[in-house]
């Protein structure tokens, strides 16, 4: 089970976490989870350039690792990346210390501000040892390109439905949500243009 939109329990509980952006700004915030891999990532990197799109993207310490020119392409695209764990971690089924420890090694690699737990599953103890060091997102719109019983006309029609001024939506370039990302993606730039919005990537500063 998940929650296209972000329930009002989930914010109340994770109340340090951002969910989206301001609503006085008709801005849309694309993020994409899990990459980079050949398979999608180089499809959605094409994709934003067609419509000259900055987006954030939250990578796998170890797919940085497996496909480095990828991930070099996001940067000299001048998107921005989060980390997103070394190993995709869940945090409710993790060790404290071995969190932060994956975290860590993720961070060499992205150097960022922005953290993004997998599965959104992540303890407030691990998250106490984060605030100092991250901002941490969560989304306002999931697009559920994960689940493949979901088609990929509904992917489109959840992202359309639930988006307004200030979304962050999740997509992920993963191998299970290549039908639903490859189709609705397009799709959700054009109506969103046509109905006023502009695109904007969340702001990173690098660390060191």
């Amino acid at each position: 089970m998940y929650f296209v939109n972000a329930p009002f329990f989930l914010r109340w509980f994770y109340r340090k976490v951002t969910f989206n952006k301001s609503r006085k700004d008709k801005k849309i915030y694309l993020t994409f989870d899990d990459g980079p891999i050949p398979e999608i990532t180089p499809f959605i990197l094409d994709t934003l350039a067609q419509y000259d799109i900055k987006a954030t993207f939250f990578c796998v310490g170890e797919n940085i690792l497996k496909h480095p020119a990828i991930f070099q392409r996001m940067l000299e695209e001048g998107h921005s990346v989060g980390n997103h764990t070394h190993n995709h971690l869940r945090g409710w089924d993790t060790d404290d210390d071995a969190y932060i420890e994956n975290i860590a090694t993720c961070q060499k690699l992205t150097k960022t501000n922005l953290f993004r737990p997998p599965y959104a599953r992540v303890k407030k103890s691990q998250l106490r040892q984060l605030y100092p060091y991250f901002e941490v997102i969560f989304w306002d719109v999931l697009s559920g390109d994960f689940n493949v019983n979901l088609s990929p006309e509904q992917c489109y029609r959840n992202v359309i439905k639930h988006s307004r001024n200030g979304s962050i939506i999740v997509f992920h370039d993963n191998i299970k949500a290549i039908p639903r990302v490859s189709y609705a993606l397009p799709r959700v730039i054009d109506e969103l243009l046509k109905r006023g919005f502009t695109f904007d990537q969340l702001e990173t500063r690098v660390k060191a």
